[in-house]
């Protein structure tokens, strides 16, 4: 956070990703997710990072190109799309937006176990949080933090 040196908060940080990554996700499934909600929230800065981090995770420029288009492009495999309408479907919540319905938790759950499931909604609401904080202080893309 800008200007946020306190260790507690780095630490806390630190902890929940870690967290995300023991959860036994495919590492490109939880870039997929954090580029899909920061989209959704317009959050420049990290629209950035996750397209550079999905980069160097082996991601291809088509499907990354594609990730805003999910639904109408074949690039994504039946495990990305459940992660993928899981990551709107949380992130979408205001607004009379429905939210998870069954049918969206159901095909997670098809895909990913208990422990996978944990680290995905985790990384979802790590990600809205970055993406709340970057456009309440309005950071910019292309920064290195």
């Amino acid at each position: 956070m800008k200007g946020s040196g306190n260790p507690d908060v780095i630490t806390a940080i630190q902890h929940l990703n870690k967290a995300i990554h023991a959860g036994g996700v495919d590492p490109l499934v939880l870039e997929l997710v954090h580029l899909r909600a920061s989209q959704i929230n317009g959050c420049s800065p990290c629209v950035f990072a996750g397209v550079e981090s999905a980069k160097k995770h082996g991601e291809s420029e088509e499907r990354l190109h594609n990730v805003v288009t999910w639904r109408e492009t074949p690039f994504f495999t039946e495990e990305e799309r459940a992660a993928l309408a899981l990551t709107e479907a949380a992130t979408r919540i205001q607004d009379g937006a429905p939210g998870v319905t069954d049918e969206i938790w159901d095909a997670a759950a098809d895909h990913f176990d208990e422990k996978q499931l944990s680290a995905i909604i985790l990384n979802i609401a790590m990600t809205n949080f970055f993406n709340r904080i970057n456009r309440t202080i309005r950071e910019q893309a292309g920064k290195t933090w």
